[in-house]
């Protein structure tokens, strides 16, 4: 490839990102817009252009390096060495929709089986099609032929299908596998053990349930299921940053599944200002400043701010970052999640079914009965005591119910909240939340918490105001739409430094100011 047009094709990745243009409409703008060839290095007037695939494959290439974050890297340096990232951090995630339909588990099934034979050696894809029962070659796609209005036919189908997959999967078991080969198996072994259970007639059918981690298309295998609140969902991924709210530069990004919670990627935003295990746990480090919003009914869109000040302590050593602490953005992080109830928050959560009774319905709050998780207990109002009932997933969370026959001659009956009869869960951070929701009734707390949200809010707007390339993936694959909402993020934040005036002076770079 022309250097020149390498050059060109690395200055137009910005500016075709920020306005949500095409490649080939990049290309054509760049071939008679000026403006364009100044951004690409001050090429000449009369350069002309070059075909547009020459973007495609430079995503690509860059996405497959071994840094393919270093065009937005490059500008958070430039940010950094012109002062105007502190140690304040907002964070927030938001969805972005894959570009595939999803798929049925007939498709899916079938699907992984051609996937596999497709890939796998002449002499093992014999093997594999002599253990097939099926009266199919696997080697076109769609669906197969079923009388789809017959519901003993669906299940036939379904069954030998499965059939099918596991005496692949026979074969397979105790041979090492490398590269496409070893994938191929486990997204085989992943899509029929999802959705199947076995009926009362000893048949594999599908299962009426959405398993937690379901794959929903063999097409982009890294796209989930996901939920922007309790009654809305998606299906892709989603895209999280963190910003210096002072100067408004995204200062780290990251894309996961949709259904991954947003704990799971807060160390990773936080990297940069992250202290070490010792100074968490130092008694010393108090100066913890944290805004989190989560919403009961909402899994995605929690903000986070956690600021220390710029000046050393008496020895001149720098500040340890803050944590962030008892939310749901970090309960899931094992580096953050242990917390000091001690340090002070400023941490937003939610305070539904907590407060005083309502005018509504005159039930008790959580707040009347008294939870102590040392002993594991609950005690009603009426002074009855259970145990709570601690899950399996490490102890984060248990379940306190006291049961109708518990509650059977109670004079409080009426007042009693339905949830704590039939079970109700309880986090092991509750004493945390509790703190937190007395503190964020503090009037100077919520003029503080209000002027910081907003700003990450307008960033992700800015992102995603692009239906492709912004809220759409244009890509498939995790890695792709990683490097590719990086790229945006890196767009956004050259506009910012442009704002800001940002120049390169004999000493460095500096703002206008």
């Amino acid at each position: 490839m022309n250097p020149a047009a390498g050059a060109a094709a690395s200055g137009l990745t910005e500016p075709t990102k920020a306005l949500g243009l095409s490649d080939r409409e990049a290309v054509a703008a760049f071939q008679f817009d000026i403006r364009w060839k100044y951004a690409c290095g001050g090429l000449d007037f009369d350069y002309p252009g070059f075909v547009h695939t020459v973007l495609s494959g430079m995503r690509a290439r860059l996405a497959s390096s071994d840094d393919p974050d270093r065009i937005f890297n490059a500008t958070v340096d430039v940010a950094k060495a012109a002062g105007l990232v502190g140690r304040k951090r907002v964070m927030d995630s938001a969805p972005i929709y894959d570009a595939v339909a999803t798929q049925d588990t007939v498709t899916m099934i079938r699907s992984a089986i051609r996937g596999l034979l497709k890939i796998v050696d002449p002499n093992l894809k014999a093997e594999l099609v002599g253990v097939l029962q099926r009266d199919d070659d696997y080697t076109t796609a769609g669906k197969p032929v079923c009388d789809w209005e017959d519901p003993d036919a669906r299940i036939e189908l379904v069954d030998a299908l499965a059939s099918d997959g596991h005496a692949c999967l026979a074969v397979l078991d105790g041979r090492e596998l490398k590269g496409p080969v070893s994938r191929a198996a486990r997204l085989l072994a992943t899509v029929v053990g999802q959705d199947l259970e076995i009926d009362a007639d000893g048949r594999l059918v599908i299962a009426r349930k959405v398993p937690q981690d379901r794959v929903i298309s063999m097409v982009v295998p890294d796209a989930r299921h996901g939920h922007k609140t309790s009654v809305r969902g998606f299906d892709g991924y989603k895209g999280h940053i963190a910003e210096d709210p002072d100067s408004e530069i995204i200062t780290n990004t990251t894309v996961t599944a949709g259904n991954v919670a947003d704990g799971a990627v807060a160390e990773e935003l936080l990297a940069d200002i992250l202290p070490t295990t010792t100074n968490i746990n130092s008694p010393d480090d108090t100066d913890t400043d944290t805004d989190t919003d989560t919403d009961t009914g909402t899994d995605t869109d929690t903000d986070t701010d956690t600021d220390t000040s710029d000046a050393g302590d008496a020895g001149g050593a720098a500040p340890a970052p803050v944590m962030v602490v008892g939310c749901r953005l970090c309960m899931g992080t094992a580096r953050m999640g242990p917390a000091d109830s001690n340090r002070p928050l400023r941490t937003r959560v939610s305070s539904r079914g907590v407060g005083p009774r309502t005018r509504r319905n005159h039930r008790f709050s959580k707040a009347k009965f008294k939870i102590d998780l040392d002993a594991d207990t609950v005690k009603c109002p009426n002074k009855v005591t259970v145990t709570i009932r601690r899950s399996k997933d490490g102890g984060t969370t248990g379940t306190a119910a006291f049961g109708e026959n518990c509650c059977a001659e109670c004079p409080l009956r009426k007042a009693c909240p339905n949830l704590f009869r039939v079970g109700r869960s309880v986090l092991v951070h509750e004493a945390i939340l509790a703190k937190a929701r007395q503190r964020q009734n503090d009037p100077g707390w919520q003029d503080d918490y209000r002027s910081i949200r907003p700003k990450v809010e307008r960033k992700l707007a800015h992102l995603l105001r692009r239906q492709h390339g912004g809220r759409r993936a244009r890509m498939r694959g995790l890695i792709k739409v990683g490097a590719d909402f990086a790229l945006l993020a890196a767009a956004q934040n050259l506009a910012r430094l442009g704002a800001l005036g940002v120049t390169s002076t004999p000493t460095g770079w500096a703002t206008a100011a």
